[in-house]
């Protein structure tokens, strides 16, 4: 995807307290660009999601990390891009817990891939750290 514009370029504390601050700030790029309410909603739930999942298991807690958020868009599409700077992961173990595992958490990269239309896990080869791109048909 070729951006027409940047909607949005941040970098936040990996830390909890960031994550309302961050679904503010995809809220409002996703309405400035014409989403309606599912597909904000959609957006708003997958990057949170991510984010405590930086938070969680790529940080481990660590209050010390930081996460970059970027959003850009094209005539028909919305990307969003996250990237932290701890270890690298191993990108073929991201995936949910089985659903017959009932039981609290584990389901948030399910739901991400249930709500976004592309998603691409990677880890940055110029430094450590890894990256998350998504896709969103804007609508």
């Amino acid at each position: 995807m070729t951006p027409e514009h940047t909607l949005l370029s941040q970098r936040f504390e990996a830390v909890p307290g960031s994550l309302a601050l961050i679904r503010t700030a995809v809220q409002a790029a996703a309405e400035t660009r014409g989403c309606g309410p599912k597909c904000v909603a959609d957006i708003v739930m997958a990057v949170n999601e991510a984010c405590m999942n930086i938070i969680q298991h790529a940080y481990k807690g660590d209050a010390s990390g930081v996460i970059e958020l970027e959003m850009h868009s094209t005539a028909t599409e919305l990307e969003v891009v996250l990237k932290d700077f701890a270890p690298p992961v191993d990108v073929d173990g991201i995936g949910p817990r089985r659903l017959e595992d009932v039981r609290p958490g584990g389901l948030g990269t399910f739901f991400i891939r249930q709500s976004m239309d592309d998603c691409t896990y990677g880890n940055l080869h110029d430094r450590c750290g890894n990256y998350l791109r998504m896709k969103k048909k804007i609508g």
